[in-house]
């Protein structure tokens, strides 16, 4: 399990229509601006620089698509509420994601990326919120849990729970990780494991 013998990439899109007409199953990331979200892709591909990493928040404006083992896509999304955007932008932004998230059919989970330093955030909330009511599977990643204190984590991990449980009557999986000392990795890549196995064995009608 959640071993990986090959990533690459495959092509930025800046709409849902320029995606790879592919059936295999993605699995989009996604978060706030500068949560961490390249280096995570490239802990878990284990393929240093496959998502560029920046300093700069909201670097990411396309989807990029990546090849993993042949079998299934990692997706990564453009950042959301970094306040030096244009409302230009921010409305383009809207419409491409809704695009992506409301009708590409192949997504088979989003990963909302959530920093593990901070209290729970009204737009994480927001998104996650979204989704669930467009009804559509979701997991949240906690991230940077090495820049913390064990007990600090379990603190924002509990209160991002009890704001989802006003809600939310089930909470989706959650998963904490660090791109620096890649905890987090065997379970996170597990569960895409089982998810893209379920996908595999189901027949085509």
């Amino acid at each position: 399990m959640g071993h990986i013998s090959s990533a690459t990439f495959v092509v930025s899109s800046s709409k849902c229509s320029q995606c790879p007409d592919s059936q295999l199953p993605e699995f989009a990331f996604i978060g706030r601006s500068n949560v961490g979200k390249s280096s995570l892709i490239n802990m878990l591909t284990g393929v240093k620089g496959l998502a560029k990493t920046s300093g700069t928040p909201g670097k990411t404006q396309l989807i990029n698509h990546f090849l993993v083992n042949k079998q299934w896509h990692i997706v990564d999304l453009p950042g959301y509420g970094y306040a030096r955007v244009s409302k230009g932008a921010r409305a383009k932004w809207q419409t491409m994601m809704e695009d992506y998230f409301l009708h590409r059919e192949q997504l088979a989970c989003t990963f909302v990326l959530v920093d593990s330093r901070i209290p729970p955030q009204a737009i994480d909330m927001q998104f996650i919120n979204w989704l669930g009511e467009s009804g559509l599977p979701l997991a949240v990643v906690f991230t940077k849990v090495d820049k913390q204190r064990q007990r600090d984590i379990a603190a924002t991990v509990n209160k991002f729970k009890e704001f989802m449980k006003e809600r939310w009557e089930s909470l989706p999986q959650m998963f904490l990780t660090s791109s620096a000392t890649g905890y987090g990795r065997d379970h996170l890549l597990a569960y895409i494991d089982s998810i893209v196995e379920q996908s595999f064995s189901i027949e085509p009608q």
